[in-house]
């Protein structure tokens, strides 16, 4: 028995634990000493020595990890875990899991490549990065690689676009930012916005698409014994959570108004793990937005569907494990919505079915298997 059991399921949201030189190693030789250091990020993950010229786990620990059966969410987690930097071994992982599609991402890359100190850099550690994603992914067709794209520079992120397709990977992982100081519905933009859309990639805003914490500022209480869970990594804290999603808000709100979404209606966009309890206000303002400020903004009654409409039939969405999902598609649509395990990230928990499992349970047969599998195809047709 797999840990999926019986039931259909497409996983929205996995990573890969970078070993030191996964940027180096896939860098082209004019750009290789100019990328940032990956293992200044790796830093508290794990003990880099104990790594270092490894490919995979020693066989030992393989058959160990290997023996955990359908219990393999509730073993080790990071780098520790199988299938965390190999792909022979994620194999092994996924026949475990038992889930017939998983999207992977890389776990240590997206500020050290949207936040790089020139456009050389943010290029050239982008092509690195998506070289590496390939050649974890391609070996096994059950796995989707997420390719990642800075915005900022149209021409070579359509350049770049163009080889995340001709790599064979599945997605495009873009910043949360406003892309060279432009909306990013600015008409400088239709080229990238077109591109994904024809080329069938779903441009994904991911956690590290934007800043994950709070600021330093909101952290000073004053008080010596306030104690945080924040950490490396995708660890946030509690003050950190209340926040972690304003970028993308701000980011698929003024795509939807600018009129993307309307112009193209092939593409396609995930946000993944960014959590899910603020959809359903968004689309509720969105809404609201046309509806009212249309009357004195021109540009909004052009829409021939409702933002609601829109991001139903283009966008999804993966809850936190902790949020009801019932109370979502209740709130909203039972369109929008993924299953994911953060495999092998320890925010996934030790069994991330069995939490979405319960916050499922009052949904119709439909609506669950929407859930878990069938609203994975928007973005990943076939999945």
């Amino acid at each position: 028995m797999t840990y999926a059991g019986e039931r259909l399921i497409n996983d929205a949201d996995s990573h890969l634990m970078e070993l030191p030189d996964f940027l180096t190693a896939h860098a082209d030789a004019n750009t290789r000493e100019q990328l940032p250091n990956l293992l200044d990020a790796l830093t508290g993950q794990f003990d880099p020595q104990s790594y270092a010229g490894v490919v995979g786990h020693a066989p030992q620990v393989v058959e160990q990890l290997v023996a955990l059966g359908d219990n393999l969410t509730k073993g080790p987690k990071w780098h520790d875990a199988l299938g965390a930097f190999n792909t022979a071994e994620r194999s092994q992982a996924l026949d475990l899991l038992g889930f017939q599609r998983q999207v992977v991402f890389s776990s240590f890359c997206a500020r050290l490549i949207f936040d790089a100190v020139n456009d050389d850099v943010a290029y050239g550690a982008a092509a690195a990065h998506n070289r590496a994603m390939a050649a974890f992914c391609n070996a096994d067709t059950r796995l989707i690689g997420v390719g990642m794209v800075p915005l900022q520079d149209v021409s070579r992120a359509v350049a770049e676009i163009e080889r995340v397709k001709a790599l064979g990977l599945g997605a495009v992982w873009i910043p949360a930012d406003a892309p060279g100081g432009r909306s990013p519905g600015h008409p400088a933009h239709d080229s990238i916005w077109s591109s994904l859309a024809e080329m069938g990639l779903p441009f994904i805003l991911h956690v590290g698409s934007a800043a994950l914490t709070i600021g330093d500022a909101w952290m000073n209480d004053g008080k010596s014994d306030t104690v945080s869970a924040r950490g490396g990594a995708e660890v946030i804290g509690s003050k950190d959570l209340t926040s972690i999603h304003f970028a993308t808000n701000r980011f698929v709100s003024t795509l939807v108004l600018d009129g993307v979404l309307e112009t193209y209606p092939a593409l396609r966009g995930g946000v993944i793990e960014i959590g899910a309890g603020w959809v359903p206000d968004m689309i509720r303002r969105l809404d609201h937005a046309v509806k009212i400020w249309g009357r004195s903004e021109p540009q909004l009654q052009k829409m021939t569907r409702l933002p609601s409409e829109q991001i139903s039939q283009q966008m999804r969405f993966t809850p936190y494990p902790f949020e009801d999902v019932a109370q979502l598609v209740s709130e909203s649509s039972s369109e929008l919505y993924l299953f994911s395990s953060d495999y092998p990230h320890a925010e996934g928990g030790r069994d991330p079915l069995g939490r979405f499992s319960k916050t499922t349970e009052s949904l119709t047969a439909i609506e669950k298997n929407q859930f878990f599998a069938t609203n994975f195809q928007c973005l990943y047709p076939g999945g």
